[in-house]
């Protein structure tokens, strides 16, 4: 059951991502020649006027299969022969559906189970929250200027940057007031720690700031991606600390079971907030400038916008075969740690 969750979730996730590439492709008039769910060899498909629509027999991924998107075409509605600002918000347009996807269903979490202020419950004694002048009701703002909405931002920004000196802003009885804080090291847990408590229960959300709550969520599950990758390129990170396809099929099923336990609503709540994290991840992943993914070609368009001449079509077709060669085996090679990590997880369990 759980793998089968897991299948769903990522083909809702990439069928949204090609749905955006073909509303513009089609907005644009380009020629959709297949719209496919899956990989691998077809299972069966309906024709329509122009489009393909099929479903292959690998459940993970998907398509959207324009004419003359990877090769020359005379077709006047071929990939190639639009506009380069046409072709940049084709591609633009499968991570943009990506964030659209998870601001709708962050809006619908928030409706379900409300938020958690960030709003300082206790505080530890003799740490640099409560020294620094912090105190309970104290409603967080921002640290270091970057405004904060929810308590598990206060969480995430302290793990990020560890150590680091901060700047926290707080609205007291209607005032702002900010402190300077100076995290300590705690030996029993291996972290920096501030010293603020948070045990408050969810609160609802009026309808209007549903909205507002959900761009904020959405914006939050951005900055942890973002943050992620940045900590992997400063070498904060290593392979084992990244996530390919078997980890996060366990980590989505591990979620549903222990969720499931409590009731079907909290299940589904948990596997939403899950589908939030891994769509805002998957639009930001595409944006990256790298060759093969959609912000490499973006990379292309705006340099041909640019410079209003476009690139010979064998350079834009070798840098992706190469991009695509690199990643697939960055792909093999994270879909490996998971399988590693997953085995000496079963020797550990066996030893004990």
């Amino acid at each position: 059951m759980k793998i089968l969750i897991a299948i769903l979730i990522f083909s809702i996730i990439v069928l949204i991502h090609e749905f955006g590439h073909y509303i513009f492709a089609r907005r644009f008039g380009v020629r959709v020649n297949e719209f496919m769910i899956g990989l691998g060899p077809r299972l069966f498909g309906i024709q329509g006027k122009e489009t393909m629509f099929s479903v292959h027999l690998l459940p993970f991924g998907g398509a959207c299969v324009m004419e003359g998107e990877d090769s020359s075409s005379d077709d006047p509605a071929s990939f190639q022969n639009k506009p380069a600002w046409q072709r940049f918000l084709i591609v633009f347009a499968g991570p943009l559906f990506n964030f659209i996807l998870a601001y709708i269903l962050a809006a619908v979490l928030i409706a379900c189970v409300g938020y958690t202020p960030a709003t300082i419950d206790s505080l530890m004694e003799g740490y640099p929250a409560e020294e620094a002048g912090l105190e309970p009701g104290d409603q967080i703002l921002s640290l270091n200027n970057y405004s904060i909405h929810f308590y598990q931002e206060v969480r995430a920004y302290n793990t990020f940057h560890p150590g680091e000196t901060l700047e926290v802003t707080v609205k007291r009885d209607g005032e702002k007031k900010t402190f300077t804080i100076e995290p300590r090291w705690d030996e029993k847990n291996g972290v920096y720690l501030i010293g603020i408590l948070q045990q408050s229960a969810n609160v609802k959300a009026s309808f209007p700031r549903i909205f507002s709550k959900a761009f904020w969520e959405v914006r939050y599950m951005i900055y942890v991606t973002v943050q992620g990758l940045r900590m992997l390129v400063t070498g904060q990170l290593g392979m084992n600390d990244l996530s390919g396809p078997v980890a996060i099929v366990k980590t989505i099923g591990d979620a549903y079971e222990e969720s499931v336990a409590v009731s079907i609503f909290y299940a589904l709540m948990e596997m939403c907030s899950l589908t939030i994290l891994l769509s805002a991840n998957l639009g930001v992943m595409n944006l990256l400038p790298f060759p093969a993914l959609d912000g490499g070609r973006l990379v292309f368009y705006l340099l041909e916008m640019i410079r209003r001449k476009k690139a010979p079509e064998k350079v834009e077709e070798y840098v992706n075969l190469v991009g695509f060669a690199i990643l697939m085996t960055f792909m093999v090679i994270v879909m490996f740690n998971d399988i590693w990590k997953k085995i000496s997880d079963i020797q550990m369990h066996a030893i004990i």
